[in-house]
């Protein structure tokens, strides 16, 4: 069956208002118009409103839905009224189907002004909001850890013993690689400057103070924030896409003392355990280096045991305790601040790793001037 010629035609019914009478089929494999001559004569005619008619329309497909969205958008970008009449069955509930997912759409990201990027107004706001939503999260942990010690919060403790396994005897494997690692590296640097001076006995101290104070809590704490503090921001926003966290809401229960609690505790318990087990396996590693150097092993335990020192394991089990409530933070709030869909569980798990390893590093460096500055 042949189809007959799409085409369209342009009338000014009165001073305001466009007539666009369609015509013919429109369907694929048909030339029509093209949209630039309808947008051309729109803007010199100045007309408020473009009603498209339907009436001598024969068969038509997404061609014609094409057209139609092209005439719609178009008034929209220029301040003009569209309004169909006499289409055919489906035409308007498509148009009003697609114009509708158009105007929900997310506003585009593609290439902007680096001025409206780095716009002051927007970035002051941005902060404000940030520290707003922050401190409203602190303070409610800080009830739920009150509810806690009362006795009155809402936290599973079956849930705290299966998040400290999770986070404990799980992340051997990883822990125990960097650590040994680590202090091998610690070893190899240490060497290179002390065998000018003949001191290469020394390395054995540098490794153990190195180890204990600094990278074997910094080391364990950043590979726990990639591990299990992305792991709680996946979990919870999960949950918070599949609506759980209203509907734990709804029954009058917490969120943060029912999901966030067992896990900041877990963590914060098991943070110093592991920071143990890392702070040997580093030693161990530097042992092996130090091997290497033609150190015995009864000389390298022995100058260790010269350079250990309490003051040197408190601080760095202090630091485990502080970057475990610093990784579960940064997780849970993460997810349960995730939007609700696939996107924004990815999404918060970037964010809860990149803030978490903010936070050690400016923790860190703020317990170290401490520490120096009192002398320990």
């Amino acid at each position: 069956m042949a189809h007959q010629t799409p085409g369209f035609q342009l009338l000014r019914e009165d001073q305001d208002v466009s007539h666009l009478v369609l015509t013919g089929d429109w369907v694929q494999g048909q030339s029509h118009g093209d949209f630039t001559e309808i947008r051309t004569e729109l803007m010199h005619g100045a007309a408020n409103r473009l009603v498209a008619d339907g009436s001598a329309l024969g068969d038509w497909d997404s061609v014609l839905m094409a057209f139609l969205l092209q005439c719609h958008n178009h008034c929209r970008e220029v301040a003009i009224e569209f309004e169909t009449r006499q289409m055919p069955a489906g035409v308007d509930k498509l148009l009003q189907l697609a114009t509708t997912v158009k105007a929900h759409q997310p506003p585009a990201t593609g290439k902007t002004s680096w001025l409206h990027a780095i716009d002051p107004t927007r970035a002051l706001q941005n902060l404000i909001d940030e520290l707003r939503e922050s401190l409203a999260f602190a303070g409610e942990m800080g009830i739920a850890f009150y509810r806690l010690l009362l006795g009155k919060a809402n936290t599973r403790f079956s849930d705290f013993w299966k998040f400290c396994y999770q986070a404990g005897p799980d992340a051997f494997a990883i822990i125990s690689l960097t650590s040994v690692l680590v202090g091998m590296i610690l070893a190899y640097l240490g060497a290179v400057q002390l065998r000018q001076f003949g001191a290469e006995i020394y390395v054995a101290n540098l490794v153990v103070i190195g180890t204990l104070r600094e990278m074997g809590v910094l080391m364990t704490a950043v590979v726990m924030a990639g591990r299990t503090g992305a792991a709680y921001a996946a979990q919870l926003g999960s949950m918070q896409a599949n609506d759980e966290i209203d509907a734990i809401t709804t029954m009058g229960i917490s969120p943060v003392e029912f999901l966030i609690m067992p896990r900041l505790l877990a963590l914060v318990a098991v943070m110093p355990l592991l920071t143990i087990y890392a702070n040997l396996l580093g030693i161990v590693g530097g042992g092996i280096v130090a091997g290497g150097m033609g150190i015995t092993s009864l000389q390298y335990i022995s100058q260790a045991e010269k350079a250990l020192a309490l003051s040197h394991v408190g601080v760095g089990l202090l630091k485990s305790v502080v970057f475990a409530g610093l990784i579960a933070v940064a997780g849970c709030r993460a997810g349960i601040n995730a939007s609700r869909s696939s996107a924004g569980v990815g999404q918060a798990a970037t964010d809860a790793v990149v803030t978490a390893v903010v936070y050690l590093i400016v923790a860190d460096a703020a317990i170290n001037i401490f520490f120096q500055q009192m002398g320990v």
